[in-house]
């Protein structure tokens, strides 16, 4: 049975992480992944993991670091500049003075980039060293002859890959003992793969996974995910190859966050959805947004199954006419989650009634890291406020139908 153990903050999940790479009262890993939906913290436990490998001098200066990042700062620190007076000299900023860029001007990293961006897309690439800017062209064919269009602006999806590659490069030479990198004890890399669709999202799995089995390679690494392929993808390709400890990191709210050790592939937000809504169910707290989310279910659903209308999720339920016009309703309505409005009595039971229908005919599983009763580490430190859930809002036209609208029941609610 896998084990799930409570932290109040993202700090102990950080340090949580490290011992399980240094051996600490456990089976010493060389590497750590873990699947996260959006929104958990993913971003900021990379940061977390971070400072705490930071040693600081009297004055608060750093003095000794060990964790080289991947994630959304790390981006950031390139930057493009569009040319907007001329139109024609757009190339990409690099922020030299981050550490990330130690040694650029001495390694010429050209090549190793070139070997790695060369694997995903037909680009090429400059960096001037001197002033911290890198340049893109691409050839054409024009009349069978050669042609190169200089200075161009490439994707989004393949700014991320230039970015992910020259990382790569970094990371290479971390590897290889390269001076300029010795501090590097860790790495750390947070779902890389923004942007990218799934064809390349299996390659950039397949090649991280090449370079993080490099025969020699002392380095410790934790990656974190969102996206379900790549993770499966990275699960497969470590399997032995490497001593690894595999978790789910799932946000309780209030409480903090569970972290699950699994041998399985992760579940889907859906899930993790429903069993929200089951909660806010049980509490009886049930806001007009709640629709919403449960309207997102039955479109997966039916999406699913082929169906071209989400009444068929619902079809040979009892009132499935007045659960269908009611999901319409509530869902097509201007109901934020920023604003809500609590249900009246009539409309909450209407909820209830929906979603048990609709989990009988269909009988999910729910994990049990979504159970806030299970047995975990005591902890003590206060824990860290997340939102409980995130839903879209929807905007539509209603209907006049015998229900009662969230507008009624905010005048009576007022009265």
């Amino acid at each position: 049975m896998s084990t799930i153990t409570n932290f109040a903050t993202l700090t102990e999940v950080a340090q949580h992480f490290r011992k399980d790479l240094i051996g600490d009262h456990r089976p010493m890993k060389d590497l750590v992944l873990f699947f996260a939906h959006n929104g958990i913290g993913k971003t900021r436990l990379s940061m977390e993991f971070k400072e705490v490998g930071k040693a600081f001098d009297n004055d608060g200066r750093v003095t000794q670091r060990d964790t080289l990042y991947f994630n959304a700062f790390t981006e950031d620190l390139f930057s493009w500049n569009n040319d907007l007076e001329h139109d024609t000299n757009r190339t990409i900023k690099l922020n030299s003075d981050s550490a990330f860029f130690d040694g650029l001007h001495e390694l010429d990293l050209d090549v190793k980039i070139e070997s790695f961006f060369n694997n995903y897309v037909d680009l090429k690439f400059d960096i001037d060293y001197d002033t911290s800017t890198v340049t893109f062209s691409r050839s054409i064919i024009v009349d069978g002859n050669e042609q190169t269009i200089e200075n161009i602006k490439i994707s989004r999806g393949e700014e991320t890959l230039f970015i992910w590659c020259f990382f790569l490069a970094i990371c290479q030479l971390a590897i290889d003992k390269d001076p300029a990198y010795s501090w590097v004890k860790y790495v750390y890399i947070d779902d890389p793969i923004s942007s990218l669709d799934e064809n390349n999202a299996i390659a950039v799995a397949c090649d991280l996974c090449n370079l993080i089995t490099t025969e020699g390679n002392e380095i410790k690494t934790i990656i974190s995910t969102h996206h379900s392929l790549f993770f499966n993808v990275l699960y497969n390709e470590f399997g032995r190859k490497v001593k690894n400890k595999r978790y789910f990191l799932h946000s309780k709210g209030h409480d903090g966050y569970a972290l699950q050790d699994t041998n399985d592939t992760p579940f889907f937000h859906h899930i993790a959805t429903l069993s929200e809504l089951k909660k806010v169910v049980e509490s009886n707290k049930i806001y007009t947004y709640h629709f919403n989310s449960l309207r997102s279910i039955l479109e997966k659903t039916a999406t699913f199954f082929g169906y071209d209308k989400i009444d068929k999720c619902i079809d040979g339920l009892e009132d499935d006419v007045l659960f269908e016009r009611a999901l319409q309703l509530f869902s097509h309505g201007k109901y934020s989650i920023f604003d809500p409005v609590e249900m009246g009595d009539d409309n909450k039971e209407l909820f209830k009634r929906i979603l048990a229908g609709f989990l009988g005919k269909y009988e999910f599983y729910f994990p049990e890291i979504f159970n806030e009763n299970i047995i975990a580490e005591p902890v003590e430190e206060d824990a860290i406020p997340v939102p409980e859930i995130q839903v879209e809002q929807e905007i539509g036209v209603t209907e006049e139908v015998a229900i009662q609208t969230p507008e009624m029941e905010s005048e009576k609610n007022e009265n």
